[in-house]
């Protein structure tokens, strides 16, 4: 859906950026550039709303404790969306067929966003 309206020139309504939070802990060149990144796609989105939504929020909103791990992440993703089947094969490819690596963080972002709005 989001694909289409950028096609058409319409707008997405929000744009939801991950939130880098710091926990005390030394980080290297790779956070930095992400906090940059960040940034430059809050720019981008000039015209649209742009929610920075903590990893924190995500991991309590899906999987209820904040010391969850990205396989809990996924795990709680699978179940929402119909467990195993979800992700389905080639043959018969599921809704999360396809799906790897930082694009599972993204969706986890995306549901957690929905949840949260809807409330």
């Amino acid at each position: 859906m989001l694909a289409k309206a950028l096609r058409s020139g319409g707008l997405p309504d929000v744009v939801v950026i991950e939130k880098i939070e710091s926990y005390g802990m030394a980080v290297g060149a790779e956070v930095f550039d992400t906090v940059w990144w960040a940034g430059r796609f809050a720019e981008a989105a000039n015209r649209v709303p742009v929610v920075m939504l903590p990893r924190r929020v995500v991991k309590l909103t899906l999987c209820g404790d904040s010391r969850a791990k990205d396989s809990n992440i996924r795990r709680a993703l699978l179940d929402r969306f119909g467990g195993s089947a979800a992700v389905g094969r080639k043959a018969a490819p599921g809704p999360l067929y396809g799906i790897a690596r930082d694009v599972w963080s993204a969706l986890a972002i995306a549901v957690t966003y929905t949840i949260q709005s809807a409330n």
